[in-house]
């Protein structure tokens, strides 16, 4: 649970541990506040302050793991335990490596521009790979570069696609093609996981910035999902995300 530097997924510091920031900035004013004796007011704005970075600190790294490989929100995802799965947007590899570590049968190829900056420090495709060579798993998976919006894969290539906060980036017209090549690349009947940023209190805790983002309208998601040809089997929530596992129809 608490293995945050085992891998190297690059997510920059700010994101990270940008909250060890206002951590320390509380326990200088509250210490400084307690040898000149000023006011209690100061000491319970200092405690405040505290309190929410640490708790923002905990929440990123080891609640929602920022650091670690992403867990998979059901395990109704690839239950067979293997198959040849694309992770779309796959950036350092928190989902991939997710899944390779839960499906021991399965293999996994990362599809990303890989250009651009979107929070991960040096975001490559061998970046990817080190990652699942730390997993143990670097003869199950392998990096492509290319755009989730006109995948350089066949028809029906994959069993199963998963894809975490970054479809929900890429606008509407973005959003509807990458369902779309989603839905092209799977076989039939195949399994889509799709994670999106939720702005739930979790989201106002560990980043305020990211709660720009609209509260996602989950019939909206539900009906364009249908509209790329999947049938929706489970909708949930976890700490800063709505997820959908769908099957192509």
């Amino acid at each position: 649970m608490f293995n945050i530097f085992e891998y190297e997924f690059g997510y920059s510091w700010p994101i990270a541990y940008g909250f060890a920031v206002p951590l320390l900035i509380g326990i200088a004013l509250a210490a400084v506040a307690m040898w000149r004796r000023w006011r209690a007011w100061v000491a319970v704005v200092s405690a405040v302050i505290i309190v929410w970075s640490a708790a923002a600190l905990y929440v990123t790294n080891v609640v929602w793991g920022i650091n670690r490989p992403m867990a998979l929100p059901t395990e109704r995802f690839l239950e067979a335990g293997s198959g040849r799965v694309l992770d779309a947007g796959a950036g350092s590899g928190r989902a991939a490596v997710g899944v390779l570590l839960a499906r021991p049968g399965a293999t996994v190829t990362a599809l990303d521009i890989y250009e651009g900056y979107m929070g991960i420090d040096d975001n490559t495709p061998a970046r990817f790979m080190r990652n699942v060579q730390i997993a143990g798993a670097a003869g199950r998976a392998d990096a492509r570069t290319g755009d989730a919006r006109d995948m350089p894969f066949a028809d029906a290539s994959f069993d199963a696609v998963v894809s975490s906060y970054m479809i929900d980036h890429l606008g509407r017209e973005g959003r509807t093609k990458a369902l779309h090549e989603v839905a092209r690349v799977l076989k039939a009947h195949g399994e889509f996981l799709l994670l999106i940023v939720n702005t739930d209190w979790w989201t106002w805790l560990v980043s305020p910035p990211m709660a720009h983002h609209f509260r996602p309208d989950a019939a909206r998601w539900r009906a364009e999902l249908h509209g790329a040809g999947f049938d929706v089997e489970e909708e949930g929530r976890r700490p800063v995300t709505l997820y959908w596992l769908a099957r192509k129809k």
